[in-house]
C-alpha cells in the first residue's frame, strides 16, 4: 500500500511496517518506520505516522484493507515521530499504552491526552487474539524512555530509534544518551538472539546484524 504520505509493507505472515514522512531542519525528509502486527483480525500498531493525515490513512487502512480492529497504539517514546499522530487514535477511541517515562516526559513537553491512557513500567503483554505482543524496556539510548516492540510468533522485533539502519550515521542525539546505548542494545541482543525480523525507527530494516552495527556506531 503506498500514497504520497504513507507506505505499509508486508514483512511476515503477521507483520508489517507502516513508513510516514516528518520535514526537519537538520535532516530533510526524513521515512519513519513504525511496526503493525495482525492477528485473528486485531491489530496492535507501534508508534504512530508522523502526523494525524497519515495516521488516519492507517487506521482507515487497517480496518478497509486488512479486516482488523486496532486494540493498541504503542508509542516507543516521546520523540514526534512516535506519536504525532495520536490525536487521531484517540479520535477513534484506540487504547493508547505507554510507559510511565515516556508518559511524563510527553506532559513536560506540553502533549496532553483527551483520553486516559494505559500507563506501564518496564514490560507489557498484550493478547492479540491467540497470541502475545510484547513491549519493553531495556535502558537509555536514543532517548531515556525507548522501549521495543516484539512479537515472537514472526520473531520480529521494532527497535524504534534506539536501533540504526545499517550505514546510519547517529542522528537526532538531542535527548540521547550516547553512553548507556551500546550497553541496552547488547542487552536486546541477549534477550532475542534468535530475531529474524529487525525495524529500525528510519530506513531499511534487515536482521541482528542491525543491533551490532548499532553497538559499535556509539562504542
Amino acid at each position: 500500500y503506498q500514497t504520497k504520505n504513507l507506505v505499509v509493507k508486508k514483512l511476515s505472515n503477521h507483520v508489517y511496517t507502516h513508513i510516514s514522512y516528518l520535514n526537519t531542519d537538520d535532516y530533510g525528509k526524513v521515512a519513519c518506520n513504525g511496526m503493525l502486527v495482525i492477528n485473528e483480525n486485531k491489530a496492535i500498531i507501534f508508534d504512530t505516522p508522523t502526523d494525524n493525515k497519515s495516521s488516519i490513512e492507517l487506521i482507515k487502512y487497517v480496518a478497509n484493507e486488512l479486516n482488523c480492529e486496532i486494540i493498541a497504539i504503542i508509542p516507543t517514546h516521546f520523540h514526534v515521530d512516535c506519536v504525532g499522530g495520536i490525536e487521531a487514535f484517540e479520535k477513534y477511541n484506540i487504547p493508547i499504552f505507554l510507559t510511565y517515562q515516556t508518559a511524563e516526559l510527553l506532559k513536560k513537553n506540553g502533549q496532553f491526552f483527551s483520553s486516559t491512557p494505559n500507563e506501564f513500567d518496564d514490560t507489557l503483554i498484550l493478547d492479540i487474539g491467540n497470541k502475545k505482543v510484547y513491549a519493553e524496556y531495556f535502558g537509555e539510548g536514543h532517548t531515556k524512555d525507548n522501549i521495543i516492540g516484539y512479537f515472537p510468533d514472526d520473531k520480529a522485533l521494532f527497535g524504534g530509534c534506539l536501533i540504526k539502519k545499517v550505514d546510519a550515521s547517529k542522528g537526532n542525539l538531542e535527548d540521547a544518551n550516547t553512553k548507556l546505548w551500546p550497553g541496552t542494545v547488547r542487552e536486546i541482543k541477549l534477550k532475542y538472539p534468535k530475531v529474524e525480523i529487525v525495524i529500525p525507527g528510519h530506513g531499511k530494516w534487515g536482521g541482528v546484524e542491525l543491533f551490532d552495527y548499532t553497538i559499535a556506531l556509539f562504542e
